[in-house]
């Protein structure tokens, strides 16, 4: 029964979507892509989830995000090892986001030396050889798995100016459907590494499918404006290796300070709400908000028993971020079965939040003034297609338990 629902929940997803479309008469011409999305996600979360080289090979990659955040721990204890800790606490600044700083300068180094350009033109062309979106829109797709959403519109900020508004709509889906490399070593410190690295490769491909019903178009229909080629900068703009370090260092410590300052407030925030709103109906506010999501909760395949914990964690991530909604994780669905917590942690592993929808259009709007009036009519609508495709990848995920 369960399998069952997962399957109409992904009706459900899709029926949503081409409700959603700009042009449903055209969904028919991109059945064939959509379908070979399908395999590929299916194939994918079999490989990952249900073989042993698949598993093996994700306990290798979580425990190699392991190690690189014990690396971290070098840097950060010699400028903060002064610093007294409760026996058995764990500081989620110290802890999950410092290592940024870390990781952040390793993304740097191997964009400097084009390891990373070079992974994601080749892995781009193959992905854009089953989606068909285009070479633009798929390049984009691994760039923002890579780089995270800001990074990766900057790459390719000469062309932004002169895209079409259907490539524009689905490179922005992309971008709020994925997350940054950056940030995986510090979501594993939340929930289990294995869903982390599953939900980046599914984010792909169910970004592509959303994006091939909502917006529907032949790569050949529009116009980039300019030869795409990602990342490729001059001497002159690429400047000598410490300075890309430096600023590479700089930038992961800004988004440490960020991330902090929007879990405090959005954390607080919570609990004040939940302090007004359980005063006066005796129910918290965060309690309130899963029986509301309980329905797409149960919907998409979630056991009937964890709909309203599972929920909350959705609403959670919908109207905070995804790291708060990870901070709660474990107290939550500690105790829920195997599927619930496969589906929920698959379901949090993206940019998908009101929050980033306003990071979305200022980084359009650093880049072009005339893309952002332009992206701001369907802003809306970029955010329910990134949480539809976080739906997807959920109720993918749930088929395998």
């Amino acid at each position: 029964m369960g399998i069952i629902r997962n399957l109409i929940g992904i009706l459900v997803i899709l029926a949503l979507a081409a409700l959603l479309s700009y042009d449903r008469s055209k969904i028919k011409n991109k059945v064939k892509n959509i379908v070979l999305m399908f395999v590929a996600m299916l194939v994918l979360t079999f490989i990952c989830l249900r073989t042993s080289a698949g598993i093996t090979a994700l306990e290798g990659i979580s425990n190699f995000f392991s190690w690189l955040i014990a690396q971290a721990q070098g840097g950060i204890s010699f400028v903060f090892g002064g610093i007294v800790i409760e026996e058995g606490a764990s500081v989620f600044f110290f802890n999950v986001l410092l290592p940024l700083v870390f990781i952040s300068a390793l993304i740097g180094i191997l964009n400097y030396i084009k390891v990373l350009p070079f992974i994601m033109k080749w892995v781009g062309k193959g992905i854009n050889f089953i989606t068909g979106m285009g070479e633009v829109e798929s390049q984009f797709a691994i760039s923002t798995a890579v780089l995270g959403n800001t990074s990766a519109f900057i790459s390719i900020k000469e062309i932004i100016q002169n895209m079409d508004p259907r490539s524009l709509f689905t490179i922005c889906l992309s971008g709020m459907s994925a997350v940054g490399a950056s940030t995986l070593a510090a979501y594993m410190q939340m929930i289990p590494g294995e869903y982390v690295v599953v939900a980046v490769f599914l984010n792909i491909f169910a970004a592509l499918v959303i994006a091939s019903v909502m917006n529907p178009y032949e790569a050949e229909e529009v116009e980039t404006g300019e030869e795409f080629e990602l990342l490729e900068e001059s001497a002159e703009d690429k400047g000598n290796f410490f300075d890309m370090l430096g600023s590479y260092i700089t930038d992961g410590f800004n988004l440490a300070i960020i991330i902090a300052a929007m879990v405090i407030g959005f954390v607080s925030l919570i609990t004040f709400l939940n302090s007004i709103v359980e005063g006066i109906f005796g129910i918290t506010f965060t309690e309130t908000m899963g029986y509301v999501f309980s329905p797409l909760a149960f919907i998409i395949g979630i056991p009937s028993e964890d709909i309203v914990k599972a929920g909350s964690l959705m609403a959670t991530k919908l109207l905070t971020n995804e790291f708060v909604a990870m901070g709660e994780f474990q107290s939550l669905l500690g105790g829920a079965s195997a599927k619930t917590q496969a589906m929920v942690a698959t379901y949090l592993v993206s940019f998908s939040n009101f929050g980033t929808m306003g990071i979305t259009l200022g980084a359009i709007k650093g880049i072009s003034e005339k893309q952002s009036k332009v992206l701001s009519q369907s802003l809306v609508k970029v955010l329910l297609g990134s949480i539809l495709s976080s739906l997807l990848v959920a109720s993918v995920v749930g088929l395998f338990f």
